[in-house]
């Protein structure tokens, strides 16, 4: 029986050598012919005898198309963290991922050191509502390590029935030892665009993932704060692509687009013309040349790096927090014939003035933490004029004392809100440069 799985296995490995070989030869009779000598026939003879060895001594029967699609798995994860195989299950499941609804916990994800690292938990999903943050490396899913595992196999085992509890265990920068941290599964609704009005005048759009319709929600956004605004005008505006790993090219293309009048937006370089892409501004600025201020952090990644990079290099707007994650990949989906497909990383992103995202990220014009602050406990209030007995009224009519906005907690009960500082420094930083801005467009 040895002797027959032996020559079974070098039948086998022998036709996959011809095959390749016949492949080889068709590809390269297209192209000059000194390039035949470039096919790798030593290390097609090291697979034919690795092949062998594990079909003849492994301890177990393998079969042989789970020994090619390993094969195959190896040789796409080895180029890059992005760079993968999808078999059928898991193509529709890239699929349905990017419809904006699917059963999950609500982050994204790469690989790390064999490791799943966090790029950004999604809005209003369970990861980041237990508190899971950007650039937690996950170690552990309930008992299962993760090293070893490919990230597909990981986003399998994250993904499952809404109502399911699944224990991460995560290694965070600053904290001495891995925390433990229970998600419940649930619907993934992503939700791509939200607004509101911070102060008269000046308006805040947050958009937390870029899909095909994110640049038309956020016009429309755009447009309610205006009517908001009323007589005095939307002053300025703040972008907030915190946490937002990305999405849909095009998606991305089309928000810088709409706050740019000309120019180039991004451009892609890889090998083949089809990867070698540029996508330019048409005319008309949505906020007609307001001031734009954009916040980004280490989990401001792909899409949310080419909007934040062509807005700076077009000095459109400022850029304020932390450096951001830095993948500038582009990665195109090719289908194969049997329903599976293959991720292939085929190009690199381009800021309009050249600046490669890949590893470098864009760095903010303002770096600013995302500090906690909080209110001096003070006895006693200093004193003011008006405090002082016979003080001289200013000649007008009283005004109403301005009340702190109230808000009521989950039991009903009135509480006060916590001033935008203590909620959330970044954005009031931000807020306060726009006004900056505002004041020095409105006085020139």
């Amino acid at each position: 029986m040895a002797i027959t799985k032996h020559n079974v296995a070098l039948i086998f490995t022998g036709l996959v050598i011809g095959l390749l070989i016949s492949i080889g030869e068709g590809v390269f009779a297209e192209r000059d012919k000194p390039q035949l000598a470039n096919l790798p026939v030593d290390d097609l003879r090291t697979f034919s005898a690795v092949f062998s060895r594990i079909k003849n001594d492994y301890v177990e029967d393998v079969e042989d198309s789970d020994l090619l699609e390993n094969a195959v798995r190896g040789m796409l994860s080895g180029l890059d963290p992005h760079s993968a195989y999808l078999d059928g299950e898991q193509f529709k499941e890239l699929q349905v991922g990017t419809s904006g609804q699917f059963g999950g916990l609500g982050i994204e994800v790469g690989m790390e050191d064999g490791f799943v690292k966090v790029i950004a938990p999604i809005d209003d999903t369970p990861a980041q509502k237990a508190g899971v943050e950007s650039g937690d490396l996950i170690i552990k899913l309930d008992d299962t390590p993760v090293k070893g595992m490919t990230l597909n196999d990981a986003v399998k085992v994250m993904r499952g029935k809404p109502g399911t509890d699944l224990v991460l265990t995560i290694v965070r920068e600053g904290t001495d030892q891995p925390l433990k941290i229970t998600i419940t599964r649930a619907i993934i609704k992503v939700k791509s665009v939200k607004s509101r009005m911070l102060e008269k005048g000046f308006g805040y759009v947050r958009i937390s993932q870029f899909q095909s319709r994110s640049a038309e929600n956020m016009v429309e956004a755009i447009t309610r704060l205006k009517k908001e605004a009323d007589e005095t005008g939307l002053r300025g505006l703040v972008l907030d692509l915190r946490n937002n790993p990305g999405g849909v090219l095009n998606g991305a293309v089309a928000v810088s687009d709409a706050f740019l009048r000309k120019g180039l937006i991004v451009y892609t370089e890889g090998r083949i013309n089809d990867s070698r892409l540029r996508f330019t501004a048409t005319p008309d600025d949505i906020l007609e040349d307001a001031p734009l201020v954009v916040l980004v952090n280490q989990g401001s990644a792909s899409a949310s790096e080419i909007v934040s990079g062509a807005l700076q290099d077009h000095k459109r707007a400022i850029i304020i927090g932390r450096p951001t994650f830095g993948k500038g990949s582009v990665q195109t989906i090719l289908p194969l014939g049997n329903g599976s497909a293959v991720k292939l990383t085929t190009a690199r992103y381009y800021t309009p003035s050249g600046r490669s995202i890949q590893a470098e990220g864009i760095k903010p014009d303002i770096e600013l933490d995302q500090v906690v602050v909080s209110t001096l406990d003070r006895k006693f209030d200093p004193i003011k004029e008006a405090d002082l007995t016979g003080h001289l009224d200013n000649g007008k009519k009283e005004n109403k004392a301005k009340t702190a906005k109230k808000d009521k907690n989950k039991n009903g009960e009135t509480v006060e809100e916590k001033p935008l500082a203590q909620r959330d420094f970044q954005l009031y930083e931000a807020l306060n440069l726009l006004k900056g801005l505002a004041i020095q467009r409105e006085t020139l």
